[in-house]
Order: structure tokens, then C-alpha cells, then sequence
């Protein structure tokens, strides 16, 4: 365990400790500004180099915290709209925001529920939850210059459902999470930006941008710390890929895929050839 002493006044101050009291305050935090709060002052410290991180045995809540809007529904009824209208921008952006905002959890998630994994491995799952949580403060503030905010209309929770089947082993979260569900944001996004620019929505189409870049950063750390617990347990994990998303993963695969984001973010040519054989129009 990290210390460090104060000069001050001589005491010890359990440096890992108290950023690991903080990572859990912010998985913890219900308010949207409080937890986009949180993560900013531990990336100040990642910027900083003044992070340090040991995973300690954390009973985590059954769930993170999150406001009481926006309400929960099936996806099958989240509303839809054409993006020519003012609503159907509010609807995207909506949804949009709160992936981000899940995606927050799902990243400080990773850290605090599992244990054993090299120091680099939390330091790369929080510098997610950081530009998760500026991609929703970007977001909620393109919402409010709408005319509208987050929470104000309904939102699924597909991402956290894959996060409670995943909780048992970082294995199968590593393959699953960000290698599928976030995964699928590099498909689909370059569609959105299209649509979005076709009706002269610039600024949306700016978040966007960023977000579609730096998700491949964040799916491939997916990747490669799948791989790493694969190689530990002496797995093949291309095998292991396609039978965990046999058996975990329900959903329909769409095209089109994103190839070259996929082969940014390390999906190996056999995980593209067997999503291809599963993938309908």
C-alpha cells in the first residue's frame, strides 16, 4: 500500500485509501453533477500524477447511484423521433447522455469490484470514468441549449443489466461490456453524425466526434485486459469471445460494423469474421 507523510504535522495519510474512498463516493453519488464532480477531481489527480489506487474489499450497493429521473422503461419504448425536429435531437442527445452516464458506473464499477488485477488496470478503467463523465457534461449542456435535460424523458438500462450478469468474474465483464454493448457506439455513431449533419446540427455532431474517438481508446482497453485474464488463465480467447457472447448476449448483432474502429480497439480478424456471420442487415 502506498503512503505518504505529512509534513505538516507528521501523520500518514493512506494515499490509495483515500482515492478509493472517493472512486466509491462517486459510484455512490446520485446527483449527475456530483459524480461528473468526482471523477473530475480524481482525473485532476491522474493529470497530476498524485493518483494512487489499491483495491480494497468493497461491499458495493446493489446498484450505483443514480438520479430518480430519468424513469427506467423497455428499450422497445424509449421515444423515437426524426432528427429534423428540435424533439428528435432532444430524444437522441437524450439517450446518448445516458449511455455516458452509465458508462460512468460501468468504469468505476470495473475498479471497485474486482480485485487482484495489476495497479495499471485501475488506473486505466478511472481515466474511462473521467472522459465518460465529460462526455455527459457535454451532453446534459447540449441538452439544456435544446431546451431541454437530462431526465426529462424516459431512458432503458440495457448497459447495467450486462453489468449485474457480468459482476462475478472481470473476465467475462471485460469480454462483454465494453467488447459488445460499448462496442456497438463505434457502430453506430458514424451513422449518427451522418444524419446529424445532413440537418445542420453542428455542435451535436462535434460531441460526437469526440466521444466516437476516444471510445476506441476505451473499448480496446476493454480488449486488452480481456486478453491479459485469457492469457492468465490460459485460455484462447478468441474461443472464449464467441462462447461468451453465445451465452451471455441475447441481442440481435446490426450491420453495419465499424472494421476499422473494431480493429483500432484490438478485435482480433476472427472476433470480426464470426460478428460479421452473426450480424443482420
Amino acid at each position: 500500500m502506498s503512503l505518504t507523510k505529512s509534513k505538516q504535522n507528521g501523520s500518514t495519510e493512506d494515499a490509495s485509501g483515500s482515492c478509493q474512498v472517493k472512486v466509491l463516493a462517486a459510484y455512490e453519488a446520485h446527483d449527475p453533477d456530483d459524480k461528473v464532480q468526482l471523477c473530475k477531481q480524481l482525473g485532476e489527480k491522474l493529470a497530476t500524477g498524485s493518483y494512487s489506487y489499491l483495491p480494497l474489499m468493497s461491499t458495493l450497493k446493489p446498484a450505483p447511484g443514480r438520479p430518480a429521473e430519468p424513469r427506467l422503461v423497455s428499450p422497445a419504448t424509449v421515444p423515437r423521433r426524426r432528427l429534423g425536429s428540435r424533439e428528435g435531437r432532444i430524444a437522441l442527445v437524450h439517450a446518448i447522455a445516458h449511455i455516458e452516464f452509465n458508462a460512468i458506473n460501468l468504469a468505476l464499477d470495473a475498479m471497485l469490484r474486482f480485485s487482484d488485477m495489476p495497479p495499471v488496470y485501475y488506473h486505466e478503467w478511472l481515466s474511462v470514468a473521467v472522459d465518460e463523465a465529460r462526455h455527459f457534461s457535454m451532453l446534459a449542456q447540449r441538452l439544456v441549449q435544446l431546451g431541454s435535460a437530462y431526465g426529462e424523458l424516459p431512458a432503458h438500462n440495457g448497459l447495467w443489466e450486462m453489468a449485474e450478469k457480468t459482476a462475478h468474474d472481470v473476465l467475462v465483464r471485460m469480454a462483454l461490456v465494453p467488447r459488445v454493448l460499448e462496442a456497438r457506439g463505434l457502430d453506430v455513431t458514424p451513422g449518427m453524425i451522418g444524419r446529424l449533419n445532413s440537418v445542420g446540427d453542428q455542435e451535436t455532431v462535434a460531441i460526437l466526434r469526440i466521444i466516437l474517438e476516444e471510445e476506441v481508446r476505451h473499448v480496446e482497453i476493454g480488449s486488452r485486459w480481456f486478453r491479459y485474464c485469457c492469457d492468465a488463465r490460459g485460455l484462447e480467447s478468441d474461443s472464449v469471445f464467441r462462447d461468451l457472447l453465445e451465452k451471455y448476449y441475447s441481442g440481435v448483432i446490426k450491420r453495419p460494423l465499424n472494421i476499422d474502429a473494431r480493429k483500432r480497439a484490438d478485435f482480433s480478424t476472427a472476433e470480426l469474421d464470426y460478428l460479421e456471420s452473426r450480424a443482420i442487415a
